[in-house]
Formats: C-alpha cells, structure tokens, sequence
C-alpha cells in the first residue's frame, strides 16, 4: 500500500490519474515502480546559493531592488551581463 500522506501533490495525482485509467491495483503497483526509479533533482546549485546571499543582503538595505520577472545573470567577456528576463 502507499502513503499518500507522504507523497507531493504532483505525485499524488500521477497516482490518481493512473487508478482512473487502468484501476487501484494496477495503478499501485507501477506507481511504485516508477517512485523507485525516480531520482530527486539536487537541492541548489551552490554557486547559485552565494549570488542570492551577496544580493539578499542589498536587497534588504535597500539599494538593491529586484523587479517582477527577475534577471538573468550570464558570462560574457571578462564581464558579468544583466537582462531582464522576458526580452
């Protein structure tokens, strides 16, 4: 049997949509199969981790404001570019 409580919601309707489609008993023993052949993606990336603390603490200040959309940071030249993100 499988927890449900435990489960996200995305999950948990997979697991709905498959007792729908082809019943209970199934459906729970491919969801289960499935569950272990699934892989967590990473928490963060660790980089990603140290830009957000350096602006955390100017957008806290003050001196930093972060507009609806966000930026993307990106490599160029001996340079880091800003953009908005959208354009």
């Amino acid at each position: 049997m499988i927890d449900e409580s435990a489960l996200k919601k995305g999950q948990l309707r997979k697991l709905n949509a498959l007792r729908k489609s082809v019943g209970p008993a199934i459906a729970d023993e491919a969801f289960a199969k499935w569950l272990d052949r699934t892989v967590e993606a990473p928490e963060t990336d660790a980089n990603a981790e140290i830009v957000a603390n350096r602006l955390y603490g100017l957008v806290r200040e003050g001196r930093l404001s972060i507009r609806r959309g966000g930026y993307i940071v990106r490599r160029g030249r001996g340079r880091v570019i800003v953009e908005p993100a959208g354009e």
